[in-house]
């Protein structure tokens, strides 16, 4: 378990964002076959209640990222969840930051997309509280993709 994990908002074009987000395309086209780049426009996460993480180690060092961004007045989409560490909290404490700040910027309700091919991400949405919800958007009538939402409260 990862004694400290510091999680803040951040500069989405730092070089630390861009390196956790170049480690994720890479990992994400390795299980997906897709980078998932062309589903995230930087620019997305810096409009009005958007926001985007950089989990840190005590010492500083990135160890992930996460960001939230606007689907309609109720509704967060999570994007680019990434940790490094898959096995030590550094997802659950990004998630966690996200929610609480989804709610803390008015919204009632997060929700994710991700290809049914990846299960530890299905599996930790889904341990997470998140239950499968019908494609939304640009996912709809996508046999490969699998979205999931949450209420928050």
């Amino acid at each position: 378990m990862q004694s400290y994990i510091n999680v803040r908002a951040e500069d989405p074009t730092s070089q630390d964002a861009k390196d956790l987000m170049d480690l994720l395309s890479d990992t994400l086209k390795s299980i997906t076959g897709d980078s998932g780049e062309n589903s995230f426009d930087i620019t997305n996460v810096c409009v009005p209640r958007s926001l985007f993480v950089i989990a840190r180690n005590q010492d500083g060092e990135p160890l992930g990222c996460g960001a939230i961004r606007p689907i309609d007045n109720n509704t967060a989409e999570l994007k680019r969840m990434f940790a490094i560490s898959k096995s030590n909290g550094v997802g659950s404490a990004i998630l966690a930051y996200l929610e609480k700040q989804s709610l803390n910027l008015g919204y009632t309700k997060i929700w994710l997309e991700t290809r049914l091919v990846n299960q530890k991400a299905i599996s930790f949405y889904e341990n997470m509280g998140f239950q499968r919800i019908t494609n939304y958007g640009k996912y709809l009538n996508r046999e490969e993709c699998v979205c999931l939402g949450k209420f928050l409260n």
